[in-house]
């Protein structure tokens, strides 16, 4: 199966070479257009493990969304965008090794919370609630557990964390080489968007391709915008291969200790099985809520508005 896919990976790289200057242009078309979403303003800010990203959008009260595996501030204001035409100011940063932020020798879960609060003091913000999506949410578990004074409330959307009797979330053997090889390049990564996007889209995404296909042209565009954020992928490797470290095998965290309102959310159709973390969130943390949905994915197809209408309801009454 890997040699398969390997050589899968090859011939979407090849049959997008063929193609001749077409593909050329359209690759440097993508790559030009990433690059400058990514060039969008930002600011750095000094913390204890080195010099961490962040962009914000809206006015209002503070949040704190940290974006999940592939992606960067410019995720985070992505799946936020919602909040932050609601009266809410978005604060997004690029998690450790992706984009402008830096990789420390120790890019745990728990330094990244750390690295949050030094984020938060420069920000001169005592107190904030905070959203982790997928990967992020394991940041954002920490922040609650290791600064409990300063977190005002934690969501937890489609969490990769851990899960009592789940297995490994182990990469198959598309996944796999795209780890391998995808993120090496951002011409086969962007072969693989281009000529196989049901396929990315059920891998990296971890969502239902035919879901996407029905839904809606609002969320299909939604779906398409959050795969192609990912590039430029070379500027988000170093980060995505750290959350493969960490959410493929989450360790247990300490969520008893969790005193902030809590929300979890999840579907049960989310390939990455986060439904189960979202359970054992709620069923651990004190008070806390459980949010889910039978269908939607990872990307939660369908449901963007709903969800992030409650996410807002939520903060706002906590």
């Amino acid at each position: 199966m890997k040699r398969r896919a390997v050589l899968g990976i090859g011939g979407l790289a090849a049959a997008a070479a063929a193609v001749g200057f077409p593909a050329k242009q359209r690759f440097d078309h993508a790559v030009a257009e990433a690059r400058g979403r990514i060039a969008a303003p930002t600011r750095l800010a000094s913390t204890r493990f080195g010099m961490v990203q962040w962009a914000e959008a809206g006015h209002g009260p503070p949040v704190l969304m940290l974006h999940g595996t592939g992606g960067g501030f410019d995720q985070g204001l992505l799946f936020a965008r919602r909040l932050s035409g609601a009266g809410w100011r978005v604060i997004a940063p690029s998690r450790f090794g992706y984009l402008s932020s830096e990789f420390p020798a120790d890019p745990s879960p728990a330094h990244q919370a750390d690295a949050l609060a030094d984020l938060l003091d420069a920000l001169a913000i005592d107190r904030i609630p905070v959203i982790g999506g997928s990967a992020g949410a394991l940041s954002a578990i920490e922040f609650a557990i290791r600064h409990p004074e300063r977190c005002e409330a934690l969501v937890t959307l489609v969490p990769a964390a851990f899960a009592p009797d789940r297995p490994p979330m182990r990469p198959n053997a598309l996944g796999a080489a795209i780890m391998r090889y995808g993120l090496q390049s951002d011409f086969l990564f962007w072969a693989g968007m281009t000529l196989a996007e049901g396929r990315m889209i059920g891998t990296l995404l971890a969502t239902d391709p035919a879901l996407v296909q029905a839904a809606s042209p609002e969320e299909r565009a939604r779906a398409g915008e959050i795969l192609r954020s990912i590039l430029p992928v070379s500027a988000r490797a170093r980060g995505l291969l750290n959350d493969a470290l960490h959410a493929g095998n989450p360790t247990p965290q300490e969520l008893t200790a969790i005193a902030a309102p809590t929300l979890a959310i999840s579907l049960e159709d989310d390939r990455f099985l986060t439904l189960d973390a979202a359970r054992h969130i709620a069923q651990t943390v004190p008070g806390a809520k459980l949010l889910s949905y039978a269908t939607g994915g990872h990307i939660w197809i369908g449901h963007d508005a709903e969800i992030f209408a409650e996410i807002d309801a939520y903060l706002r009454q906590a």
